[in-house]
């Protein structure tokens, strides 16, 4: 059996990036800079390199990236930075990074983000947005990346059937959101659903996006199947794992791989999000 076609998500990127760069030209000549806040509240070696990795993307493509580092920061001080950042008029997105501190969610953070600048749909009222088609809501970076990457490959959703597997409020749920946008037939799983295998086997596309490395085995996949894998997992090595077995590739028809598929084209369009919430803050 040929082995699946790897989908290289930095191609995807630097699509994105081109559309961004052009809007960029008419930003700078306008006179505005778009600027990113993005909010470190604990230590996390992977959250550093991609933190990192988002600033030197910034800067590549004309885009300020505020780094504030707040270790330790309780849940009112967190909240109070977030909104401080969001009422700055020189700021014209805002993030706050995971993991964060035991005891704090994201929901309850989220909503110290004003919607305007939530590019990576964290406030409860842009996944509201969200659920209802508004175009004005941004749809978190990760989620939208799993609908950027299919597009980009050209795979059909309408009527087709898509399993994603996780229900979180930051990838799940939100690409569940958008692939229903799309008219495609939508199953929800997670760690209570019975026979995932089974349920992942009837899937044309399957989006992996729970969290826990190799999960997603040879036995969860119909063959030619377009598998996406959004899991990040750090390895002992300091490498990153996804949630789907690499053996996939002997079954799938195509496959992102890990790293190097979901994750550059996350970066790209907290950037691109950025850019769109500069030039709406303008006026244009």
């Amino acid at each position: 059996m040929t082995a699946a076609h790897r989908i290289d998500g930095r191609v995807v990127a630097a699509e994105i990036d081109a559309r961004t760069t052009d809007d960029m030209a008419r930003l700078t000549a306008a006179g505005i800079v778009p600027t990113l806040a993005v909010v470190v509240p604990t230590h996390d070696e992977g959250t550093a390199w991609y933190v990192r990795s988002i600033a030197r993307a910034g800067k590549r493509l004309g885009i300020t990236c505020l780094v504030d580092t707040l270790h330790g920061a309780d849940a009112a001080t967190l909240a109070g930075h977030l909104k401080a950042r969001s009422a700055d008029p020189a700021v014209h997105g805002v993030i706050c990074q995971t993991p964060l501190p035991a005891g704090v969610t994201l929901a309850d953070l989220g909503t110290a983000i004003a919607p305007v600048k939530d590019v990576d749909g964290a406030n409860p009222t842009s996944l509201g947005l969200l659920a209802t088609g508004s175009a004005e809501a941004f749809a978190p970076a990760t989620a939208q990346a799993v609908l950027e990457i299919l597009r980009h490959e050209q795979v059909p959703l309408a009527g087709r059937r898509v399993v994603v597997v996780g229900r979180s409020t930051v990838v799940g749920k939100p690409a569940a959101l958008l692939l229903l946008a799309e008219h495609a037939t939508v199953t929800v799983c997670h760690s209570r659903s019975t026979d995932l295998p089974a349920l992942c086997r009837e899937a044309d596309v399957l989006v992996a996006a729970v969290g826990r490395p190799g999960l997603i085995g040879v036995d969860h996949v119909r063959p030619g199947a377009v598998v996406v894998d959004v899991g990040t997992n750090p390895t002992p090595d300091g490498g990153l794992a996804g949630d789907v077995d690499p053996a996939v590739a002997a079954v799938a028809g195509a496959l992102t791989p890990v790293p190097g598929g979901v994750g550059p084209v996350t970066t790209a369009l907290l950037h691109r999000h950025t850019a769109l919430a500069a030039a709406r803050a303008s006026g244009r």
